[in-house]
């Protein structure tokens, strides 16, 4: 796993040539895991309700068990240490992604964001340079974190 997200933030170099230009569903996995746990660095510590947030929404919108959620998390923490740009990742994301995909990952990244109850300005200025990164436009990042919030304001 560790090699293919190496290979994924290389531009592809190491993908079999025939795989190049499109995506395969763990592509995504391995790019949303290092950006979720990009975000919940962002304020300085990654506490438990930030930790459980990316296992809730990589378990529920890729269907992976938690043994495999956990994993992930661990990959992309580790590609997250390892890379000191976010342009890696967001590359990935924009070359290879539908809009919706891409929309979908900044409804997530809000959900990080907003994991501990509040957001703090790191993480929240980090949300908006991956959207501007991966061409998603002010009005549907605005979009996908006024659903994170209804959504947690409905659990509340």
């Amino acid at each position: 796993m560790i090699a293919r997200i190496k290979a994924l933030l290389r531009g592809g170099d190491g993908i079999p040539e025939g795989a190049k230009g499109r995506h395969e569903e763990d592509d995504l996995h391995l790019a949303a895991a290092a950006l979720l746990v990009e975000t919940a660095c962002m304020d300085g510590h990654v506490d438990e309700a930030e930790r459980d947030t990316i296992t809730a929404l990589l378990q529920s919108r890729f269907g992976l068990d938690a043994g495999e959620a956990g994993a992930l998390i661990d990959a992309g923490h580790e590609a997250v240490t390892d890379s000191s740009q976010l342009y890696g990742f967001t590359r990935v994301i924009k070359d290879r992604f539908s809009d919706e995909e891409r929309i979908r990952l900044i409804e997530m990244l809000w959900e990080v964001a907003y994991a501990d109850g509040h957001v703090h300005h790191y993480e929240s200025s980090l949300v908006r340079r991956v959207a501007g990164l991966i061409y998603v436009t002010d009005r549907d990042s605005g979009d996908a974190r006024k659903r994170v919030l209804a959504r947690s304001k409905a659990a509340s």
